[in-house]
């Protein structure tokens, strides 16, 4: 015992005098975290990768609480692979004390961004009240020329620029999630791409039949305004998940235009069961352990929760690997990925049981 006191001892001695500037300071560099990031496992399929992504988030610059690029070194230490600055046109409460237009939470996050190689998109939210509501126009050139006063014009310019646009939080204000005619017509115009079904800490069911019934884009974001961390704690944040060909800007617009995107939220998934079914038998690797047991290992961060038609309940939590007996089950419904308003993905047992 007390030998090992004296090698604790001499490590910590030893670690302590490996730090030292001079006889005067000393520094302990391993208290430094600005530079770790923590990994999110959520594999890819069918030549995709998954790519996590975050596209609405607001800056000092508009009525966030943090500067630009603190925003690009959140996202990059908690596992993100992409980020949109979205400050709004209309609503800049700090503009009479820091300079720069439209454009400079952009640039300033973009210059963090490429300094550690992570991927920084242009965006911009069009703010109003409802029937219209708000949005955002992601991968611009140019935000200044979206600053009009009807909002349809900066919507037309958006597009123009070749955007992709996405329906924020369509229940809030008011807690009622309302498909106005307005947005109807922008759909049918192919100016709307995507809904926001996730916001912040809500989301809104009823976007899961929209998206379904329009053929949109399954989106889940923060509406950061204050740090990450602050508000979500050790929890992790919102993000959309983008089905790409490649880690770029490019493969991420080319993925949200397909509509290969789902919503992780709070250990939740909505999309279409298109790109949910192979997601998760990437996550879930089976093995046949006895005739009557298997062995199921989630490798990935998102648990899943199942309940077969024989009324049993199963739970795969996130990187955790379960013993559970073979069923009799026919289909098993996966209660926590959402394909509709009153619909989970359900996939055949087998995928689970190897019967």
């Amino acid at each position: 015992m007390r030998n090992s006191v004296i090698v604790v001892f001499l490590f910590c001695l030893f670690s302590l005098q490996a730090q030292i500037r001079n006889q005067e300071v000393y520094e302990v560099t391993e208290m430094d975290w600005s530079k770790v990031r923590t990994e999110i496992a959520i594999p890819g399929f069918g030549g995709y990768q998954t790519l996590k992504c975050e596209f609405h988030i607001h800056t000092i610059f508009s009525d966030g609480k943090v500067w630009p690029d603190i925003r690009v070194h959140e996202a990059w230490s908690q596992g993100l692979d992409a980020i949109a600055i979205t400050d709004h046109i209309e609503y800049r409460p700090n503009k009479d004390i820091l300079k720069g237009d439209l454009n400079e939470s952009f640039n300033i996050a973009k210059n963090a961004g490429d300094a550690i190689n992570f991927i920084v998109i242009r965006g911009t939210e069009i703010t109003r009240d409802k029937p219209l509501g708000h949005l955002n126009a992601l991968f611009l050139n140019d935000v200044i020329p979206l600053k009009k006063e009807d909002p349809l014009a900066s919507i037309d310019e958006a597009k123009k620029q070749g955007a992709f646009i996405m329906w924020n939080h369509p229940g809030w204000p008011d807690d009622k999630s309302t498909l106005y005619p307005v947005h109807e017509q922008l759909i049918k115009d192919g100016k709307i791409d995507g809904i926001e079904v996730f916001n912040y800490m809500e989301y809104y069911p009823v976007a899961f039949d929209w998206c379904k019934k329009f053929n949109l884009t399954f989106m889940a974001n923060s509406d950061m305004h204050n740090t990450i961390r602050g508000d979500y704690g050790p929890n992790m944040r919102p993000m959309t998940l983008v089905f790409a060909t490649e880690k770029s800007e490019k493969g991420i617009r080319d993925a949200l235009f397909a509509k290969r995107t789902a919503a992780f939220f709070y250990g939740q998934l909505a999309g279409d069961p298109a790109f949910l079914l192979p997601l998760l038998q990437e996550c879930l690797k089976v093995i046949n352990v006895t005739k009557n047991m298997v062995e199921v290992s989630n490798v990935s961060d998102i648990p899943f929760r199942m309940v077969g038609d024989d009324g049993k309940l199963y739970l795969f939590p996130a990187r955790k690997t379960v013993l559970i007996e073979k069923s009799n089950a026919k289909t098993l419904k996966v209660t926590n990925c959402h394909t509709g308003m009153d619909e989970q993905l359900t996939i055949d047992a087998k995928i689970i049981f190897r019967q």
